[in-house]
């Protein structure tokens, strides 16, 4: 009997190359399901998981914004983070073409381009988070300070209160 073959993302051929460990999850989703409910599926504390959310600057430049699943992107603080006028959120069906990744299994690890990438603050005292591994259904463990190395990251207040 032949071995089932393990599927890698290309984020996890790019965090393979750097040599950062991580641990890859798997649960079975066949359309977007929001943060909250895989946190939930895989029986994860919500503190731990993370969100990728991507959006256009005045400047037509794409930030990326890694932040708490149950937290808002607090649109000014994180336009001030990244030095632009003002932030929106790109359009839904933008997503594929900006990003190579589609709503759901977006992740800030191998990204067509390598943007501007802010990672929010409350990650950094945590040893583990966990974000999307680049396909749905599949998130990636790995410690704030190795996902900052692979997305040339920082860590930044970009959340609301």
């Amino acid at each position: 009997m032949a071995k089932a073959k393990e599927i890698k993302t290309n984020a996890m051929r790019i965090l393979d190359r750097m040599k950062i460990p991580y641990e890859a999850m798997t649960y079975e989703c066949g359309e977007f399901v929001d943060g909250v409910q895989i946190a939930d599926k895989l029986g994860l504390p919500h503190e731990k998981v993370y969100k990728t959310l991507v959006t256009v600057g005045a400047s037509k430049n794409y930030f990326v914004f890694v932040i708490p699943i149950e937290a808002e992107l607090d649109l000014k603080k994180a336009a001030r983070e990244v030095k632009e006028k003002s932030l929106a959120m790109l359009h839904v069906k933008e997503i594929n073409a900006v990003t190579g990744y589609v709503r759901g299994g977006c992740t800030a690890i191998g990204m067509k381009k390598q943007y501007v990438t802010r990672i929010d603050k409350s990650a950094e005292s945590l040893p583990r988070m966990v974000v999307s591994g680049g396909h749905l259904g599949t998130q990636l463990e790995l410690s704030p300070a190795d996902l900052c190395r692979a997305t040339g990251a920082e860590f930044a207040d970009v959340t609301g209160a």
